[in-house]
């Protein structure tokens, strides 16, 4: 797939304000500094599509972007930040609980893990919630540039057969870097290849 446009369209601070339309929506969601948008922009070739800090936690609202004009790529609010007050919180991890669960045109959601820790009980937590919101997702393994492979792969390994024991089925899953461009192409695929079928069954 071509990047040929990538253009912010709207922020959303909960369900109800998010856009009325019909377009495929991709929704990529991490822990706080797994690199996200570091890899959305990587993804969409725009050094600043999505800000990139070093404060985590620093996604606050539901973003939504239009690519190619034809599908939307939805950057959500990190899980695991602290710079904000519980209330805050609670309200942050409501709304991105109802888009998950309930927006009707998400095609896949990415969830993102920090290959360079073994499995962190808060990625399990919410990997093992996502599977029970009736929505497609996949693994998206970041930072496979910050050691060797053979880390990456042990700790892939160990967050798979932490999963085996939920679903007979793993979800698919990918490794990427935002610096050496890793797993771009087979991201930017597999959104191709999931559109094209889409589009064949409607």
């Amino acid at each position: 797939m071509k990047i040929k446009s990538a253009v912010f369209d709207v922020s959303a601070p909960d369900l109800k304000s998010c856009p009325a339309w019909a377009l495929p929506e991709f929704a990529f969601i991490g822990r706080s500094n797994v690199g996200k948008s570091s890899l959305l922009n990587m993804l969409v070739e725009r050094r600043e599509l999505a800000k990139v800090s070093v404060t985590p936690g620093k996604t606050k609202l539901i973003n939504f972007f239009i690519i190619n004009d034809t599908w939307s790529l939805v950057d959500l609010p990190g899980y695991g930040y602290a710079a904000v007050g519980q209330k805050t919180r609670d309200d942050f991890n409501q709304s991105v609980s109802d888009y998950l669960s309930k927006r009707k045109n998400i095609f896949c959601v990415f969830a993102l893990i920090d290959s360079r820790h073994e499995p962190q009980r808060i990625d399990l937590q919410f990997v093992q919630w996502l599977g029970g919101c009736a929505v497609p997702f996949v693994l998206v393994f970041t930072k496979t540039d910050k050691q060797s492979s053979a880390s990456s792969e042990a700790n892939i390994a160990l967050f798979k057969q932490a999963m085996a024991g939920w679903w007979d089925d793993l979800p698919q899953i990918f490794t990427s870097s935002a610096k050496t461009k890793k797993g771009r192409p087979e991201i930017l695929g597999f959104i191709e290849q999931t559109l094209a079928s889409h589009n064949r069954a409607g």
